[in-house]
């Protein structure tokens, strides 16, 4: 479902709202936001980055407890060298600025992907800013971050396999448990709602797996444009949906 920006003023309030546990969104369009602009595409980035500090904030006030976001997708890396540069350093600059924030708002951070082809400066930085807030109880902020679901799911199998092979694993004892404990997202709930701006009505790879009964809400807007209005449009069109997860009746919130 497509949001009508007009509707934005008919928002319910918000104790009327059901609040996801989890929210997934695929950030898109910071290209093309800068574009309609006259701008370059490094400052969609930047603007991009703004909207995602407002997410988080967001989910905090709205008491969402994980929100897992698509920052780099494993096929990014077909973009021209300068911008992939650009991404990486603006995820340096995100991490620099924002932990000491992260950190007082109670929030987690888990960085989830392959970590082949980045450079080493940069695993440390993900292994510190997770470290750093390990402790914390609040909300779960998991960054996609040269991810793919289909690479999720083949690195899944591949540990699954060396465990069948070094004895410790019979494949009749292989359940829908023993690929969920293998995934980057192991002991996180799945996306009870996800969501993609700039008008684009596909996954693109994004959490495969743990989509199986997730919601779809589609945005218009670019992900810079992404505000607290479509925000809680988002929530009332998830509140809306009767979720049966495959049953008949609907299912409990």
């Amino acid at each position: 479902m497509s949001i009508d920006p007009a509707s934005i003023a008919e928002l319910a309030p918000p104790a009327s709202l059901r609040i996801p546990a989890h929210i997934g969104v695929i950030m898109d369009g910071n290209g093309r936001w800068a574009k309609a602009r006259g701008k370059r595409r490094t400052e969609g980035h930047i603007e991009g980055v703004k909207a995602l500090r407002n997410l988080v904030e967001l989910c905090i006030n709205y008491g969402v407890a994980n929100l897992t976001v698509f920052s780099f997708s494993s096929e990014n890396w077909t973009r021209p060298k300068d911008e992939i540069v650009f991404i990486f350093n603006l995820l340096r600059r995100f991490v620099a600025s924002d932990l000491q924030r992260l950190i007082r708002n109670n929030v987690q951070v888990r960085i989830i992907g392959s970590r082949d082809g980045l450079e080493p400066s940069l695993i440390r930085l993900i292994d510190d800013v997770e470290a750093k807030t390990a402790a914390n109880t609040g909300l779960l902020l998991i960054v996609a971050f040269n991810y793919g679901g289909k690479a999720e799911i083949v690195d899944a199998t591949r540990r699954i396999a060396a465990e069948v092979a070094a004895g410790r694993l019979a494949p009749s004892d292989i359940t829908e448990a023993t690929i969920e404990a293998a995934l980057y997202t192991t002991g996180i709930p799945h996306p009870d709602v996800i969501v993609r701006t700039s008008g684009e009505q596909r996954i693109s790879n994004f959490l495969l797996w743990q989509a199986a009964y997730s919601e779809f809400v589609f945005v218009d807007e670019y992900w810079p444009d992404f505000d607290e209005a479509t925000f809680l449009r988002v929530l009332e069109i998830f509140s809306q949906r009767v979720r049966r997860f495959g049953g008949i009746e609907a299912a409990s919130p």
